[in-house]
């Protein structure tokens, strides 16, 4: 990794909830609100921004822990704000918390780990399991 990542750094994001990020199970909507695969999506997508800007040439961050409550709904139409912040930074792993939250409440939070791995090695992995 590049110098400079630190505890304290942060990414955020942005969104709207759409029909298409609601809760739903085999096509039928169980609520009209941003459904946790879609809450767990963005905290991922935040986390991934906060270790870009770090990456060295042929690195890449792995996603290899997420452990998230889910405290409120957002709406459909409801812009929901994801925030990362790193809290640890070792050689080999980026540990951040991650929180969702609109104008009402805070929506999830959580925290979410990745693994920084030569491009090399995770294509041998994935070759292993072929």
């Amino acid at each position: 990794m590049k110098p400079g990542l630190v505890p304290g750094y942060q990414e955020t994001m942005t969104m709207t909830v759409t029909e298409e990020m609601v809760a739903s199970f085999g096509g039928e909507m169980v609520h009209p609100t941003l459904s946790t695969f879609h809450m767990i999506y963005y905290m991922e997508w935040v986390g991934r921004k906060v270790l870009l800007p770090f990456l060295a040439e042929g690195e890449e961050g792995v996603g290899v822990e997420i452990q998230v409550k889910h405290r409120a709904p957002a709406p459909v139409g409801k812009q929901v704000t994801f925030v990362a912040t790193v809290t640890k930074v070792t050689p080999y792993n980026v540990v951040c918390t991650v929180m969702a939250e609109h104008d009402r409440a805070i929506v999830g939070e959580g925290k979410f780990v990745q693994a920084i791995l030569s491009k090399k090695k995770i294509h041998e992995n994935i070759e292993k399991m072929k």
